[in-house]
């Protein structure tokens, strides 16, 4: 069964274009080391948050990303750009 990660979080939208350029070179990076992430959708949400949800093929593949989290220096590059961060963990049970 495949597995998401969603996040919430608000970027000023002086930091915006930084931040999609950031985010780009992330999942890149991270693809590079864990082929199992096969899509995210960042979404922009009427109040100006964004939910950014990342697809992974497995909760295992998404562990192991997670928990290489730290080799990526694109990541904190990319998150101090944000505010009021939170992340969940999920599965998909149905999609259609």
């Amino acid at each position: 069964m495949s597995a998401v990660r969603s996040h919430r979080y608000s970027v000023p939208g002086a930091d915006l274009e930084e931040f999609l350029a950031r985010r780009t070179s992330l999942i890149a990076t991270i693809r590079e080391g864990h082929p199992g992430l096969t899509r995210t959708v960042l979404v922009q949400l009427e109040d100006g948050t964004y939910t950014d949800t990342w697809h992974w093929e497995s909760g295992e593949q998404m562990g192991a990303a997670l928990a290489a989290m730290p080799t990526f220096p694109e990541a904190p590059l990319t998150m101090v750009l944000t505010k009021d961060a939170t992340a969940l963990n999920g599965r998909v049970v149905d999609e259609r």
